[in-house]
């Protein structure tokens, strides 16, 4: 039969207990921690020790009875409060139920019950020495390193699933615009339906609280369905757009002339201006609003950066919104030496976003134009007719890349 230690007023000792009471003396922090804080770590930590929020809240009446905000150095950490005193602090808590959740904070190894002979909690002085008999403090201070290292375990955990969470988001994002794009591109195919309805029941189960497992499964499953879009996208269409784009570039440096077709119209009737962008967060420009619904892109920003990579490297800031691309392409703008004019002409016709991927895959081919600025102004001019649109540029550039 195991032996089971017990107090000197008969109570049990866990074996959490005696592993605190049994640790070398190395493993006693070698400065003073404040209680709240310590709280506030063992609450996040809480699941890994066993302990629930009500257990907390009793830990923390009996915190607020030690007078000091450190626990550690050379003070007694023995409090000493009647059940009736730590109810009243914790509101009212039944005696019953407060019990049951003390015992709970021993069998963790929290704390340890110094009895006096009769069961009561008291202090009593010889002297200048002090013998307090009550609920000892001093487990819980022996484990605040231990506390501290789950803590930050579970931030990390958080944080992995929070950057999980935004990436399977993102890439829904991305699916639900490559089928839009899609759509203009090889319009009819009933695939395009298929993925818009798997970014809709993604964008549903994102609204619950999924596990890393199930946030690992949906990443899986969107960069397979992505691969598959870009796969159908890059093809013989985008291989003519590709060719087109090629042909227009030699026109550009063999004529006097800055006119350029780099990008024919997705639709003739206008169609650039398309449905709101499902990436758009907020207004970029001073843009009348009318114009800016009518220029939104719908190619996916994540297929914008992929695309132009040099971007990132003149531009340290992150590119994960629309907002943070138009920043990046006012960034590196004048280093190209596109003037603010030829910037301010391309927003007011192409829609600051539009403008801005423009901005960006002319950095990506920058050593084969010879005229930025009038470059561009050739594109606008075009996007003034309604005969531009940034997506072909950006599917030929993705094509170059996939054939390098």
């Amino acid at each position: 039969m195991e032996y089971t230690p017990i107090s000197p007023f008969m109570r049990p000792i866990s074996h959490a207990h005696l592993r605190v009471i049994e640790q070398p003396e190395a493993s006693i922090p070698a400065r003073p921690v404040n209680k709240w804080e310590l709280l506030r770590e063992l609450s996040k930590a809480q699941a890994a020790f066993g302990v629930s929020e009500r257990d907390l809240t009793v830990l923390q009446g009996l915190l607020s009875f030690f007078p000091d905000d450190a626990l550690g150095g050379n003070a007694e950490m023995v409090v000493f409060p009647s059940n009736k005193a730590i109810c009243e602090r914790l509101n009212g808590m039944p005696c019953s139920t407060m019990r049951r959740h003390l015992a709970r904070l021993v069998e963790a190894g929290f704390l340890q019950r110094r009895d006096s002979p009769n069961g009561k909690r008291y202090v009593r002085k010889h002297g200048e020495e002090r013998v307090a008999f009550g609920f000892d403090l001093s487990p819980l201070y022996c484990q605040s390193e231990e506390i501290a290292r789950a803590a930050e375990a579970v931030r990390e955990a958080e944080e992995r699933v929070r950057r999980l969470r935004e990436a399977v988001s993102l890439m829904r994002r991305d699916l639900a615009a490559l089928a839009e794009f899609g759509e203009e591109i090889q319009p009819g195919l009933s695939l395009w339906d298929q993925f818009r309805d798997k970014a809709t029941l993604i964008a549903r189960d994102l609204r619950r609280k999924l596990s890393i497992e199930d946030l690992l499964i949906y990443r899986a499953d969107l960069e397979a369905l992505l691969n598959r879009a870009r796969d159908i996208i890059d093809g013989p269409e985008t291989e003519k757009m590709s060719t087109n784009d090629a042909r227009f570039e030699r026109h550009h440096h063999n004529s006097n002339k800055e006119s350029i077709d780099l990008e024919p119209a997705l639709e003739k009737s206008g169609a650039v201006a398309g449905a709101p962008d499902v990436y758009m967060d907020e207004p970029l420009a001073d843009v009348d609003e009318q114009d800016t619904r009518h220029h939104l892109p719908k190619i996916p920003l994540h297929l914008v950066i992929t695309a132009c990579p040099s971007l990132k490297t003149f531009y340290q800031g992150e590119i994960r919104h629309w907002h943070q691309l138009f920043d990046a392409a006012c960034h590196v703008r004048p280093a190209m030496g596109i003037s603010a004019s030829a910037w301010e002409e391309a927003q007011r016709f192409m829609g600051p976003e539009q403008a801005s991927i423009v901005v960006a895959a002319m950095l990506e081919r920058f050593e084969d134009i010879r005229s930025p600025g009038g470059y561009l102004r050739a594109l606008t001019g075009k996007a003034a007719a309604g005969e531009f649109s940034c997506g072909p540029m950006v599917m030929a550039l993705i094509g170059r890349r996939s054939a390098a």
